[in-house]
């Protein structure tokens, strides 16, 4: 199955999705997850319609960039970020996904004062409390949106979340739930922020993260195929 065929049925899901919540199918962005893939699927993805694509760490998606120069394409980091690569990173994505701790906050605010650009950011919120995923706590939330809000180089613009796999879709609904709470919350607190964005949802559970609220699904295996092995 091509790409473009993959792409169609990713689509007709979330609009059935969306349209099973009430919503309308163009409040939800699908977000190619390029990790691992060539930047022949990617040309081939953007060449089906998708221009928003996903990658998880700075030096693979710095060379994929550099070699899809000549498309316009949008990239998040939707990765973890470790400091010493937030430099880097700001010069490379249009939009951080993993903020999920004061220090890489201020490390971004630093590092995008010097370059004199604001940059959008996404506090990633561990729902599931794993100790192998990162993300904030959600009890944590409040104090580090705080400090989110408080840097003049940071524009925040929601949340995002990697719940715990489970076989059954049905079963991590409730983390979308959290997401969503969270972010209502968050928007009674600081009436003066504006949570426009919610990513959540992957390949297999993304249509049960539109029924709750994703703005934004991040789709790699149901749009790409079996990653390639390294």
């Amino acid at each position: 199955m091509s790409i473009k065929e993959r792409l169609e049925i990713i689509l007709e899901k979330i609009a059935k999705a969306a349209d099973k919540a009430g919503r309308k199918p163009e409040e939800v962005k699908l977000l190619g997850a390029s990790k691992t893939q060539p930047p022949e699927k990617i040309r081939e993805a953007f060449a089906a319609g998708l221009s928003l694509f996903g990658e998880n760490y700075v030096q693979e998606a710095k060379k994929k960039k550099e070699a899809l120069a000549d498309l316009p394409l949008t990239w998040h980091l939707i990765g973890y970020l470790q400091r010493n690569k937030a430099k880097d990173a700001l010069k490379i994505f249009d939009l951080i996904e993993t903020v999920d701790r004061e220090a890489i906050a201020t490390e971004l605010e630093k590092r995008a004062a010097r370059l004199e650009k604001v940059v959008p950011v996404f506090i990633e919120v561990n729902v599931g409390g794993e100790e192998t995923k990162a993300g904030v706590a959600p009890e944590e939330l409040p104090a580090l949106v705080e400090c989110v809000l408080g840097l003049s180089h940071l524009r925040l613009e929601g949340l995002m979340t990697i719940p715990p796999y489970r076989e059954d879709p049905e079963e991590v609904r409730p983390f979308f739930v959290r997401l969503r709470e969270l972010k209502e919350d968050l928007e009674r607190r600081f009436p003066e922020a504006k949570f426009r964005e919610l990513s959540m949802g992957m390949s297999h559970d993304f249509h049960v993260a539109v029924e709750e609220g994703a703005t934004i699904v991040r789709v790699g295996t149901a749009l790409f195929g079996p990653r390639p092995k390294k």
